[in-house]
């Protein structure tokens, strides 16, 4: 399959063998996590497309990428199909290490923000504290100051 024509007419009979809707296939391209628009795709399998020219890595390859897979080429050898499917394996833990990393990361954030809370809580509390101190020492200095017998002491 060196051909564009040969890979359309490939894509076509597969899809037309598996009956993919032509939003299945704009699924499946997103799935890969590759992006074509809808009409692209009506173009690629609308009659006598295999004599249109498409730009291969934007048109052709995520639609190839998705609908041949690994299971549906026919001329690799077991050791090409071998490497591919432990490329997809590979890629597919990739993903879900990811998706653990984004989650331990949430959990992160939300104890941060939880200690922080705390932190702020605190702070509030001790300056709510420091407030009644001083009041109180500003309550005794003036006790102190009004007292009668404060300057008989003096005489």
């Amino acid at each position: 399959m060196d051909n564009v024509k040969e890979i359309i007419a490939k894509l076509k009979e597969v899809r037309e063998e598996k009956g993919y809707s032509l939003s299945q296939i704009v699924e499946m391209v997103e799935a890969n996590g590759d992006y074509i628009s809808k009409s692209s795709v009506q173009r690629v399998f609308q009659d006598g497309s295999e004599d249109c020219s498409f730009k291969f890595d934007e048109t052709i390859k995520p639609i190839a990428n998705a609908i041949l897979g690994v299971n549906t080429i026919e001329e690799d050898d077991l050791d090409t199909q071998a490497l591919k499917i432990l490329l997809q394996y590979k890629n597919h833990r990739i993903k879900e290490l990811e998706q653990q990393l984004d989650k331990e990361k949430l959990k992160s954030i939300d104890k941060l923000e939880a200690e922080r809370e705390r932190s702020y809580r605190s702070i509030e509390f001790l300056k709510d504290q420091i407030q009644k101190k001083d009041e109180r020492i500003d309550q005794l200095l003036n006790h102190v100051m009004d007292c009668p017998y404060r300057n008989c002491r003096k005489e």
